[in-house]
């Protein structure tokens, strides 16, 4: 039996903690050696940890001789959490059971997301990222292939806010990577050294040769929630007061499609809908309502409306 290194028994104490309020009557040295796979005597510097760090842990009294320790009260609940991860295992464990216990397992998944409302807003989409990063589920969508080799580089870049060096449109440029998004096409943004303040969108396919470089850049508190509400999906442009009203037949998808971060959406009396939000990207803007065929009706603003007419026609005259 070997002790661990140093800097692994920082997430060891913070799972004997929540290890420590997972038992009502505390745990004892050997079941902290049996865990952990460690040797007594480190055994005993975990639990020492725990004790200095926290008053609310203290030896338990049991009617066995074996000394326990534990929370005397659990103010440290909060402590423990589920994360996306544990959900999305749950999600395919409940799979492999019988049709009893998969009733019994969405409970139980149903009362972890409650709880995680509680601390922090679960994302049902990192949920179902995950289960696409392990092959267990497909978002069946036209897409451009994307270059997780690039993806990750990106990544690094990001998060130590280092500038790229990349070659676009035959072009060496300089680029302070600020974020992705993902839409039919996956789009870098970014600052480019050459172009001062402004952020700028790069298609993630078009980018060759990206190498990270050793100078760092100031993102300038960029937020890139707020940076993807201005627009509907990747383009930007001049921003739009959108209302559309779709017919009775398209009420119940269209109360359940997300058109826009800021959309509002509502019934009226005759069954219809109407959906306003405001956004940029005309171009982006038309090409998602023309799935919806003649179910749709551009309200305002009247410059978008006859856009999208002129965008008909000139389908029609294509074919």
């Amino acid at each position: 039996m070997e002790d661990k290194p140093r800097y692994s028994r920082v997430t060891d104490i913070l799972d004997l903690i929540t290890f420590m309020l997972s038992k009502f009557n505390g745990v004892s040295l050997n079941e902290i050696q049996e865990r952990y796979n460690i040797s007594r005597r480190t055994a005993e510097r975990m639990r020492d940890a725990v004790l200095t760090a926290f008053s609310q842990v203290d030896e338990i009294e049991t009617d066995d001789r074996c000394k326990r320790w534990g929370f005397t009260n659990y103010s440290l609940n909060e402590l423990v959490t589920f994360s996306n991860e544990d959900i999305a295992l749950l999600e395919e464990l409940k799979k492999t059971c019988n049709n009893l216990s998969q009733v019994e397992i969405e409970n139980i998944i149903i009362k972890m997301k409650a709880l995680k409302h509680k601390f922090t807003k679960i994302d049902e989409e990192k949920i179902e990222l995950i289960l696409q990063s392990e092959g267990y589920a497909i978002r069946q969508t036209q897409n451009f292939k994307v270059n997780l080799a690039q993806v990750s580089v990106i990544r690094q870049a990001i998060k130590e806010k280092r500038k790229l060096r990349a070659e676009y449109h035959d072009k060496i440029r300089i680029l302070e990577p600020l974020g992705l998004i993902y839409g039919e096409k996956v789009h870098l943004i970014a600052r480019e050294e050459e172009k001062g303040e402004s952020e700028f969108n790069y298609v993630l396919h078009k980018l060759k040769n990206i190498q990270i470089t050793h100078e760092e850049f100031d993102s300038k508190g960029f937020n890139l929630q707020e940076y993807s509400k201005k627009s509907f999906g990747v383009y930007f442009g001049e921003i739009y007061d959108v209302k559309l009203k779709f017919i009775p037949e398209a009420a119940e998808d269209v109360m359940n499609y997300n058109f826009h971060p800021t959309q509002k959406i509502n019934l009226q009396d005759d069954g219809s809908v109407v959906v306003t939000f405001k956004a940029s990207g005309d171009k982006h803007i038309m090409w998602n309502l023309f799935k919806w065929g003649n179910a749709v009706d551009i309200l305002t603003p009247l410059e978008l409306k006859k856009k999208y007419r002129e965008y008909l026609e000139e389908v029609i005259i294509g074919i």
